[in-house]
């Protein structure tokens, strides 16, 4: 589709890394619809990624910035005005790491320097980067906010461990600032809580199979993509959506609305007989 939804708009993505990445996704759509944007993330995953290819692809600038550290974020913030010669329209947060589940440290033990570490770089990261925003005034009113989130936030995924406390905090970060940022400045803030997607990060959960079969199983229009949920980013940050905000939208086929499926509850009886 190439309807030029974002023709104008200015804005930057956080966390493209390779092609199989929801924000990697965003990019090109906005691309084709129109928008220029900055692509930025921190610099060891700017070493691990392929984000030049995508710069190169979209036409875009690439500016380095760990969005734990708030000097890189003024940094960034400021940089990217200056690309523009103006102000930000839109901002993707995608970006989500624990330390703990990547070392495989189960919920009940947690060693708890890790979960600071991914707390700060899964959540306190969208406050600082919003906050950074706030202060230098760097977005344009009806500036469209979003971060990536996931159903755990509200219910227990067992393996999704301290992630599931990291999300749930984006989602009230994304409540309480998108007050004040659109009582003050008509700047809304939103979260996509996507289905689970086959990217690079995601896949990466211990258990990331289970979880995927059986939420394609249960939604009755089977798990959303990356391209998918890419496509409903830049609905969200188009000017069709201009009055939503502080909202946890889901993205899912249907699944965070279901109790059991036929296809589930097949696949259980299944198992039963062969036992």
């Amino acid at each position: 589709m190439n309807n030029q939804l974002l023709k104008g708009k200015k804005g930057i993505i956080f966390g493209a890394l390779d092609n199989k990445s929801i924000a990697w996704k965003v990019a090109e759509h906005a691309h084709n619809e129109g928008a220029e944007f900055v692509l930025t993330n921190a610099p060891i995953a700017l070493r691990m990624g392929s984000i030049n290819e995508l710069a190169k692809k979209t036409n875009s600038t690439v500016i380095p910035a760990d969005a734990t550290s708030t000097e890189d974020l003024e940094n960034l913030f400021k940089k990217s005005m200056e690309v523009f010669d103006g102000k930000i329209d839109f901002v993707l947060h995608s970006i989500g790491m624990s330390v703990n589940v990547r070392k495989g440290r189960a919920y009940y033990d947690q060693k708890y320097d890790w979960t600071i570490k991914g707390f700060d770089v899964s959540s306190l990261s969208f406050h600082k980067t919003i906050q950074t925003a706030w202060k230098l005034d760097a977005l344009n009113e009806w500036a469209s906010i979003i971060a990536l989130s996931y159903i755990a936030a509200q219910r227990v995924f067992h393996s999704y461990n301290d992630m599931a406390d990291n999300k749930s905090f984006l989602e009230s970060i994304t409540r309480s600032f998108g007050y004040h940022y659109g009582k003050r400045k008509n700047v809304r803030i939103n979260t996509i809580s996507q289905s689970p997607t086959e990217t690079t990060a995601g896949s990466g959960v211990k258990g990331f199979d289970g979880f995927y079969k059986y939420a394609d199983d249960l939604s009755p229009l089977g798990n959303a993509s990356a391209d998918d949920c890419a496509k409903y980013c830049i609905t969200m940050f188009s000017d069709y959506t201009k009055k939503i905000t502080m909202q946890n939208l889901f993205h899912d086929g249907g699944f965070s609305f279901m109790g059991i499926s036929e296809d589930v509850m097949n696949n259980y009886m299944n198992s039963i007989k062969e036992e």
